[in-house]
């Protein structure tokens, strides 16, 4: 499972000082522990790495720079501030060629330790963010594969929502996995050991439906012999995920709408309620609001579903993932037919990222298992693609560092375009884009934390999440 809680370690002998330094970090809203010795400070960095550790030069049982040379010789990713009463040009140098990112001497001010620990921060996002540029190692979250950052974002956004009780609508084209989004929720929240019942409300005729969500009981229609307890009933305590929500008949999205409200069902055939206490998770392929405008999704239920939205990107938008999840899908179908395929060559990757992949992640698997199941070979070729996705299109570029300055330059570029009409108008912008640009930083200076960003705008998190989506949505 993909991390991205940032904590700080602060190593001082001294325990006034250690408890100052600490108050002294409390807007950031960062946790922080506290280790007075050398030894308990390696204890707890083999723990839980810190993101940043603070560190006094001078303790008690070892030097600082022992400890700096440690973590060097483990490749332990912390970034280090050293600290010290005993300041001078020589210590400083040799805490720099040891992997200390920065310096302090004591005494400092509260302004000038929290702007240190920021620009280290800061530094240490960046960092990460080329990391998923260049092509580092695959990255798993949950049963996801892939560390492109729209799906970092994906991640961060499920992390953020599954310890809530609050409804989670996923919206994104066919086969992106939005019920892979659903149990990753699921998995990461306190529901977790209960159930978690998936339905396919574009998949059960109309006539059936309702007994499917909410059960029904003997002779309530012709072939009810039995009782039977619908999804919402072996959904108790866990998760309930409505799939094709859109899809679902009006007269049912009324007593679907009811049993939201009151937390009860009542089985087809049946006068007698039953209490159940689930978490709704929904997704579509429509565009919901445009469902709700069209008067075929009722309005008051939108608003019950639809408090954290996720957008689930499609294939072509995830650059590298796509190589990912096919090397996944040929060891997988490679195995299951006896096949010797080990990966695929240059010119069959670069085929891979130029298809636009229209069935998204479904579409990859099916290509992949056609080919194994009609080719063997130790090395999956271009030949073998081309009768599978046609003539070779203009090949799109994907991300990489070495178009990352001409798309830094493209984006300065839009926004310069973006500001020219407000300059007719003495430079006065819409309140909109104002808002947008508040929240976008937001979640910036917050390393992506929607929630994190909502608490410092003092505003709901359902909130930022809306606004989110809603720019997702327009052209």
């Amino acid at each position: 499972m993909v991390s991205n809680e940032e904590n700080i370690l602060i190593i001082e002998d001294s325990p006034t000082l250690a408890l100052t330094y600490r108050e002294y970090l409390k807007p950031l809203d960062i946790p922080c522990q506290i280790a007075e010795t050398g030894q308990e400070a390696l204890d707890k960095i083999s723990a839980k790495v810190p993101t940043v550790i603070l560190l006094d030069l001078k303790l008690p049982d070892m030097d600082g720079i022992d400890i700096l040379k440690q973590l060097q010789a483990d490749k332990t990713p912390s970034r280090v501030i050293v600290i010290t009463a005993h300041g001078s040009v020589t210590v400083a140098v040799e805490a720099m060629r040891n992997g200390a990112s920065d310096f302090l001497l004591k005494p400092f001010t509260a302004e000038r330790l929290t702007t240190t620990v920021n620009n280290v921060l800061e530094i240490s996002r960046l960092s990460n963010l080329v990391k998923q540029y260049s092509g580092g190692p695959a990255k798993k979250f949950d049963r996801f594969i892939g560390s492109s950052p729209v799906m970092q974002a994906v991640y961060r956004m499920i992390e953020d929502s599954a310890p809530s009780k609050a409804s989670v609508f996923i919206m994104g084209p066919s086969g992106t996995g939005k019920e892979l989004c659903a149990e990753a929720i699921h998995h990461l929240s306190p529901r977790k050991g209960k159930r978690f019942v998936a339905l396919n409300c574009a998949a059960i005729p109309e006539n059936l439906i309702e007994s499917e969500i909410f059960g029904h009981v003997k002779g309530a229609f012709t072939g009810a012999t039995t009782d039977r307890d619908g999804a919402a009933v072996a959904a108790d305590g866990g998760t309930l995920f409505l799939d094709e929500i859109c899809e679902m008949p009006l007269d049912l999205q009324t007593k679907l709408l009811r049993f939201i409200q009151t937390g009860q069902v009542v089985p087809v055939g049946s006068n007698k309620p039953i209490n159940v206490d689930v978490r709704f998770v929904c997704a579509t392929n429509r565009i919901p609001a445009e469902e709700v405008a069209e008067g075929r999704f009722r309005e008051d239920l939108y608003y019950r579903l639809h408090v954290v939205p996720i957008h689930m990107p499609s294939l072509a938008h995830r650059g590298h993932d796509i190589l990912e999840i096919a090397r996944h899908f040929l060891n997988i179908f490679s195995a299951e037919e006896g096949k010797n395929f080990k990966d695929f060559s240059a010119e069959a990757g670069e085929r891979l990222l130029a298809h636009s992949w229209p069935g998204n992640v479904r579409e990859l698997g099916n290509v992949i298992q056609s080919i194994v199941v009609l080719n063997d070979s130790d090395e999956l070729t271009e030949e073998m693609l081309k009768p599978l996705l046609g003539s070779i299109p203009v090949r799109r570029k994907s991300p990489s560092t070495e178009n990352l300055h001409e798309a830094t330059a493209e984006i300065e570029g839009s926004n310069r375009a973006a500001a020219t009409p407000y300059a007719a108008n003495n430079g006065i912008e819409p309140l909109a884009v104002v808002e947008k640009r508040a929240i976008e930083r937001a979640i910036a200076l917050s390393g992506g934390r929607v929630r994190k960003a909502a608490k410092a705008l003092e505003v709901n998190p359902s909130t930022l999440y809306r606004k989110i989506t809603s720019w997702q949505a327009e052209p």
